[in-house]
């Protein structure tokens, strides 16, 4: 019913537009001044009679006034299907409540860290001491990759990284664990209704040799995730001899990791 009075309401205003342009643009027609070139005479004979009868408006002169009748007309036209449009559209029911956030049925994290390998400190991988000269220098027992599975955890889930959660110039961190970080970090993954899908994680230093331990490690983190030990991979690479890494003094680790929805 909204919607026919307005579409009356704005039939009547298109005619009285259009009325009180005709009317003007039929006194512009009048009133304007008539020259020889546009007008045409009526008479065959040259006898002199009085101008108003003589003379018409040429056929260009009324060309252009239907041509502007013809561009009002299409304006208005257009401007009352807008209008029309727009009231409807405002006149559907609105609802107060914004729609909830989509839940993603999966998500993917990177996790990255590199930590300085100095004599007199634990090598400590996985949760795992592992026999060797030097170990990581770091604020925490700096194992380099559960700190590494703690932000790739953290990025899947769109978390604040690992540095802002536990910063180091916490004194109450000093030395711990990094297991204390990974139960944080599954903490939050089933708070958020998420479970790992699978883990893949590459460990890169040129000494010493994982081959030996690398099955403890693997085992170690899949326990400390609570994730079945087929979806946790681990892979460890040599730097070739190249740079620090390759110098044997410094150790990263990279992770992907895969949450799926519960």
């Amino acid at each position: 019913m909204r919607y026919s009075k307005f579409l009356t309401s704005t039939s009547e205003s298109v005619k009285l537009q259009f009325a009180s342009f005709s009317a003007s643009t039929a006194s512009m027609a009048m009133a304007a001044p008539v020259h020889a070139s546009s007008v045409t005479r009526i008479s065959s004979t040259k006898s002199a009679y009085p101008l108003s009868s003589l003379y018409r408006p040429s056929s260009l002169a009324l060309s252009h006034t239907l041509s502007l009748r013809s561009t009002l007309r299409r304006r208005m036209v257009a401007a009352a299907a807008s209008a029309a449009a727009t009231t409807a559209i405002e006149s559907e029911p609105r609802s107060n409540s914004a729609a909830p956030s989509k839940s993603l049925p999966f998500r993917v994290g990177h996790g990255f860290d590199l930590h300085r390998l100095e004599p007199g400190y634990p090598l400590i991988i996985g949760g795992i001491d592992i026999p060797h000269d030097r170990g990581c220098e770091a604020h925490s027992d700096g194992d380099v990759l559960l700190h590494c599975v703690v932000d790739a955890i953290l990025g899947a889930l769109g978390l604040p990284d690992i540095g802002q959660i536990f910063p180091d110039s916490d004194p109450k961190w000093k030395g711990a664990p990094s297991s204390v970080f990974i139960k944080e970090a599954v903490r939050l993954m089933h708070e958020a209704g998420y479970e790992i899908g699978n883990l893949d994680a590459t460990l890169i230093l040129q000494r010493p040799k994982l081959s030996p331990h690398k099955e403890t490690i693997r085992l170690n983190l899949s326990q400390l995730l609570g994730a079945d030990p087929s979806v946790v991979n681990l892979k460890a690479k040599t730097h070739e001899k190249v740079d620090s890494l390759g110098e044997n003094r410094s150790i990263a680790a990279h992770t992907v990791v895969l949450l799926m929805r519960k």
